[in-house]
């Protein structure tokens, strides 16, 4: 790989020549310590990355895909940097929600969970998202599961309830609220205990829940059950992962109180730091308020991937720093797709050559990416780019655009062929029955190229006319027309 070379001495000298003062170091912001500090990975040139993953009991949704290309995202980084990146994303397949889903649609849990893996698996791959390199699931860890809950009620952090269930206690971890920068006396005072509750503390937590009738449940020393969902992470994350790894990530929403117990578990049952750095992407809103489904503007991955084309989406998932609120619409799609529709014009006819790894260009990429994965900056420089290559001598043209696919590959963009991409529809579009279709649009810029042969220059105009109306852009040049759509 051409960036691990960012590793060696001479790679690294010449960064460090560059005007702009790159340095040779990754910052990250860390929620734990709400700063930005720089990437020491445990294992030189190696990093463990675990994200939470979906409860699969519906379609994936924009708010998932947000966390998937973000994450995606790091990942690519991170490898294009030279580490070598263990991913981990797990997939939670019991749960309350999946039972009820199941049984309303009168399906056995195992069926329901299958039929939407498929789904995201679908969904991510449009997304040009690459699989973890494991993707471990709740079921296929209970074993792992019951030997941490054993060993936190071994280490007093825990207690079988009489109920049959098991809760961990949280006045017995000494930094709870850390991760979230909450209080533990305030959140106690604001807590309240249901009847017949079984918990020490209204605080407590469940780590094994006993099985109603008819529930999925698990043989364990306290009766049959099964997990918890903070426990379903420490147990996997630890499993593939160690005691101790680099970056743990997911969605804002999840900083409290998931994973602020998953560090209260983990770290009581190993007596070691759990994780160096916590990351947490932001919310997405639409139209800017809070997406819900009582709102009616929820929309799945797939509902949206009907109206714009995948690559659309995930370049609008990129164009806001991960941290940000996102806000969805309709307007901000569109702009997108403006926006990959100027990377592409630039790259039409442009050869594939060999990409000159010194180049400023793409030093300069780095240098942003190396503060925080600032991808809105990463694509101003390569908005720069563009108008650099446009303006460019047809010499120097070729390894510009080397520099500009570059880019878009650590940020899984400008994947498709120019021509194809710049005539992609919607598929709203493409079902309504009005769209010129591809082999339309050539006959009529045929006749057009006649018509101007014989100087029919009003019937030419006509036709182009009826092109502009139809939504395609036509650019004339070498003598030749080439064309897309808007």
């Amino acid at each position: 790989m051409w960036l691990v070379r960012l590793f060696n001495t001479k790679f690294i000298s010449a960064i460090q020549k560059c005007p702009d003062g790159l340095q040779d170091v990754m910052q990250i912001y860390n929620s734990l310590t709400n700063r930005k500090e720089t990437l020491v990975p445990l294992e030189p040139g190696k990093i463990g990355l675990y994200v939470c993953g979906i409860t699969v009991y519906d379609f994936c949704h924009i708010g998932h895909a947000r966390v998937f290309v973000v994450f995606d995202m790091v990942v690519r980084h991170l490898r294009q940097l030279g580490y070598q990146v263990t991913y981990v994303r797990n997939i939670t397949d019991i749960d309350d929600k999946i039972i009820t889903r199941a049984n309303e649609r009168e399906l056995g849990f195992a069926d329901l969970t299958a039929e939407f893996i498929g789904a995201m698996d679908t969904d991510m791959a449009q997304l040009g998202v690459v699989p973890p390199d494991q993707e471990p699931r709740a079921t296929g860890h209970i074993e792992q599961i019951i030997d941490m809950v054993r060993l936190l009620i071994e280490k007093n952090f825990a207690y079988a309830a009489s109920n049959g269930d098991v809760y961990y206690r949280v006045d017995r971890f000494e930094n709870y609220g850390q991760l979230a920068g909450r209080d533990l006396e305030k959140l106690r005072s604001g807590a309240r205990v249901a009847v017949n509750e079984q918990k020490e503390n209204p605080l407590d937590f469940v780590l094994w829940k006993k099985a109603k009738p008819g529930e999925p449940s698990w043989h364990s020393p306290w009766g049959e059950g099964r997990p918890g969902w903070h426990i379903e992470c420490s147990a996997m994350a630890t499993h593939c992962l160690g005691d101790q790894f680099d970056i743990h990530g997911g969605g804002f929403d999840l900083q409290f109180p998931h994973h602020e117990n998953e560090i209260a578990q983990s770290e009581a049952a190993t007596g070691k730091r759990f994780v160096n750095t916590w990351m947490h992407n932001g919310f997405v809103r639409v139209d800017d308020e809070k997406m819900s489904k009582s709102l009616g503007n929820f929309f799945t991955i797939r509902e949206v991937l009907g109206r714009f084309p995948a690559e659309v989406l995930r370049y609008f998932l990129l164009a806001s720093h991960y941290r940000s609120e996102l806000n969805f619409s309709d307007t901000a799609l569109e702009q997108a797709w403006d926006g990959l529709r100027r990377f592409y014009r630039a790259l039409q006819d442009q050869p594939m050559v060999s990409r000159d790894e010194h180049h400023p260009a793409f030093l300069r990429y780095l240098q942003v990416m190396a503060d925080d994965f600032n991808t809105p900056e990463a694509l101003a420089v390569m908005f720069d780019l563009v108008r650099e290559l446009n303006s460019a001598t047809v010499d120097q043209q070729p390894q510009l655009a080397a520099q500009l696919r570059a880019m878009g590959d650590s940020l899984g963009l400008l994947q498709l062929n120019p021509v194809e991409f710049l005539r992609l529809a919607s598929q709203e579009e493409s079902d309504s029955g009005d769209l010129l279709s591809d082999v339309d649009i050539e006959v009529l810029i045929e006749q057009r190229l006649t018509a101007r042969s014989a100087k029919q220059w009003a019937s030419a105009d006509q036709i182009r006319d009826q092109l502009t109306e139809a939504g395609i852009l036509l650019e004339d040049g070498d003598g030749k027309t080439r064309w897309s759509r808007r």
